[in-house]
């Protein structure tokens, strides 16, 4: 089986204890690992596909945290650097009582922001492999040019590039440059996934049907559209594929997009998907490749955090066999 690499933020996440209070109301945390990601390369590890990280890290002890808990769930780390010009990034959350978050981001910059373009091997990437990527790190940095050294050389070797937005907007100076970027990089895409909360912002059109096709530039094959508990929707080539969520008890929701998108990424994985194929696999093999999505989203919100919480290729069969 192929590789996924995954590029940009790894993070801790610092979790309040009480819900449904404002961030400035909020008296202690629990840290957790995040960063969305080092969260899709968990979830394919833990499923037990091959995963590697690319990023860099603080020469401090949320670093090495890190470094530890990648590892501890099967995600290759020996392209995760080390740095001591920043430290690693931070990001506190507020969970509203339904669940849903706020986020306060301390990086400017971090570490993450720091890997430079000849810190990127071009010899790391193969055919088959996934590329995966998001739009957190593509502020202007020395990151954001090695996203672009790291999707071009993965593209040469034959690697389908897969690009999540996952907009978070408090990161950005101005809306319109988080805007603008994430639509000079959805051409490069093979596979774009996003969210119904996005879909009008980085489109702007209101219209659904017209906002998804017109995601359709570039190499784009595939785009999935997430509309959170209820499900998740597939296009390629004019055809739509629908799926239904699972209903789960839900205590967080930080990660449940990245556990879907890493298991969708996994299952692509496991069915040998290439360029020349992807199309082709996405429509055959739509239902399989969704509900095992659908439900390593779902599971994931029954815990707290996103690494922490996700679940195993079992618990995620479990699931998918009580609703079948």
């Amino acid at each position: 089986m192929a590789g996924l690499f995954s590029i940009g933020e790894v993070l801790i996440d610092f979790i309040p204890e009480q819900k449904g209070k404002a961030l400035k109301d909020v008296v202690s945390f629990e840290r957790a690992p995040g960063g969305a990601p080092a969260n899709v390369a968990a979830a394919v590890a833990k499923a037990g596909g091959k995963a590697s990280m690319i990023t860099k890290l603080g020469m401090d002890g949320f670093g090495d945290f890190l470094v530890e808990t990648l590892n501890n769930v099967g995600v290759n780390t020996e392209h995760v650097l080390r740095t001591k010009e920043a430290n690693t990034a931070l990001a506190f959350v507020s969970l509203k009582e339904d669940g849903e978050r706020d986020f306060s981001f301390y990086r400017k910059p971090s570490a993450d922001l720091l890997l430079n373009e000849k810190e990127i091997d071009e010899s790391w990437f193969g055919a088959g492999d996934i590329l995966h990527f998001c739009s957190v790190d593509l502020v202007e940095s020395p990151m954001k040019q090695a996203h672009i050294k790291a999707i071009r050389s993965a593209k040469e070797k034959g690697a389908i590039i897969s690009f999540d937005p996952n907009v978070r907007l408090p990161l950005w100076e101005d809306p319109q440059d988080c805007r603008k970027t994430i639509l000079q990089f959805i051409p490069e895409a093979h596979i774009v996934k996003i969210s119904d909360e996005e879909l009008a912002f980085i489109t702007g059109l209101n219209d659904e049907a017209e906002a998804i096709q017109s995601l359709f530039v570039g190499d784009v094959k595939g785009v999935i559209f997430t509309r959170g508990s209820e499900g998740a929707d597939l296009y390629v080539n004019g055809e739509c594929y629908r799926s239904s969520g699972y209903r789960v008890s839900v205590q967080d929701t930080t990660g449940a997009g990245d556990a879907f998108i890493g298991g969708f990424l996994y299952k692509l994985l496991e069915k040998n998907a290439t360029v020349s194929r992807l199309s082709t696999i996405l429509q055959e093999e739509n239902q399989d490749i969704l509900s095992y999505a659908n439900a390593s989203g779902a599971l994931t919100t029954t815990g707290k955090g996103a690494i922490s919480a996700l679940p195993t290729k079992e618990e995620i069969f479990q699931l998918i066999k009580s609703h079948s």
